[in-house]
């Protein structure tokens, strides 16, 4: 009785022992694959966020003076969702199932912030455009880790692009006197609270 269930017991552990190399093998392709694809949604959501967020700035400021400076940047953020809307079909990745929300919360802290005066609504660029370049480093760390540098090639060249457009957005906001906002450190310190936290909800759902 006993040599059978020792025998029982090695099969089953040269049966696992044998999973866990089939599954080693699998992990370095899987993992890459998860990655590209939580890389792709969230990306696309915070573009959506952030094109909704200058839509929402352009209603309450496009007839100001700094009403061309806000359409410049939102040229450029329609430019990137664009971008991310053929990325998401070519990598066969999920969107986030909270796109209608990143659509309403964007516009909503837009025009938010641009109804305390143009100082507060640089400062939301300020605020949203640090966490977003911060963002697109770490997923730039990650690639450079894990992707294949060849096939990956376009979407590394982009989140390169993208990440140099966010910085140079975040400039602007403080060329544009983002610090004189009423409130400027609390301000903008929930501002990057709230797109950490949508990051994070973006990446899983």
């Amino acid at each position: 009785m006993s040599r059978l269930l020792l025998r029982g017991i090695s099969r089953l552990e040269s049966n696992r022992f044998l999973s866990s190399l089939t599954s080693f093998e699998d992990k370095p392709e899987q993992k890459t694959r998860e990655l590209l694809d939580k890389i792709i949604r969230v990306d696309h959501a915070g573009e959506l966020a952030a094109d909704r967020i200058y839509a929402g700035q352009m209603a309450v400021l496009g007839r100001t003076d700094v009403g061309p400076t806000i359409q410049h940047m939102w040229d450029e953020e329609k430019a990137h969702l664009a971008k991310f809307n053929e990325l998401i079909p070519k990598y066969k990745a999920r969107p986030s199932a909270l796109l209608p929300l990143w659509n309403i919360a964007g516009y909503a802290l837009g025009a938010g912030t641009a109804l305390l005066g143009k100082e507060a609504a640089m400062a939301c660029t300020v605020a949203v455009e640090a966490v977003i370049s911060e963002h697109y480093n770490n997923q730039l760390r990650d690639l450079m880790e894990h992707a294949d540098h060849n096939k990956d090639k376009e979407l590394i060249d982009t989140i390169k692009k993208f990440r140099d457009d966010e910085s140079q957005h975040h400039d602007i906001g403080l060329a544009n006197k983002a610090e004189q906002a009423p409130f400027y450190q609390n301000l903008t310190s929930v501002i990057k609270m709230g797109c950490r936290l949508g990051i994070y909800l973006a990446e899983r759902i």
